[in-house]
């Protein structure tokens, strides 16, 4: 299974957005610079963000992103379906219908990963970050 780079820097961005703390906008120039990515790429990625309703945007001189839902509140799964949409990761190519075994399987175990994505949250890693950080 692999996700998209996309999904790989909205999961990044959103741990630094809610390790810093901060009330304050962060701009796109500093969190790509942060990533090493271009700003273009970087907002292409947080509009899907703001789509979802995870972050907000302020414009003007000192506008930027913050997180718009609290961080203990946002999953690994919210910033993947922000991302990746929810459509399945698998989808039996044969004509079984409903019954086939194999479909069975497959969307268990997506239901099961899906769950460890809904368990694990921002907030907890964002601790890890900030006490690294400290270090």
């Amino acid at each position: 299974m692999k996700f998209s780079k996309a999904t790989d820097y909205a999961l990044h961005y959103m741990l630094y957005l809610a390790a810093t703390g901060s009330d304050k906008p962060i701009g796109v120039v500093q969190l790509a610079e942060k990533q090493g990515v271009s700003p273009t790429y970087l907002s292409k990625i947080l509009t899907k963000l703001v789509k979802a309703g995870l972050i907000e945007s302020a414009s003007g001189a000192n506008g930027g992103y913050s997180l718009k839902r609290k961080q203990e509140e946002i999953s690994f799964l919210d910033v993947i379906h922000a991302i990746e949409g929810t459509a399945s990761l698998f989808e039996c190519g044969l004509k079984h219908g409903p019954g086939c075994l194999v479909q069975q399987v497959m969307v268990e175990a997506e239901e099961r990963m899906e769950q460890y994505l809904r368990d694990q949250k921002i907030s907890v890693l964002a601790e890890q970050y900030s006490a690294a950080q400290a270090k």
